[in-house]
């Protein structure tokens, strides 16, 4: 199996963290030395380890956004 490269260009924001200290991150990276998407996945704290995520596209991570912005009773979450 080919090596995969991965460069995470901009780090956007944590989610959560796990009792192993992996977070759940919102990032831009750079798969395969492409253009960077939108990923959301579990890292290791070093970043040397991930987890199943999911990459989007800024139309698709706007879709998304979208679709979240229309879901009743998400603004009545208190944090």
């Amino acid at each position: 199996m080919a090596e995969l490269k991965y460069e995470i260009t901009e780090h956007i924001g944590s989610l959560g963290e796990t009792a192993r200290g992996w977070t759940k991150e919102l990032n831009l990276v750079s798969w395969n030395d492409r253009e960077p998407k939108y990923d959301l996945r579990d890292w290791a704290p070093d970043h040397s380890r991930m987890g199943k995520g999911v990459t989007l596209t800024i139309d698709e991570i706007v879709a998304l956004r979208d679709l979240l912005n229309e879901v009743e009773g998400l603004d009545s979450f208190d944090e």
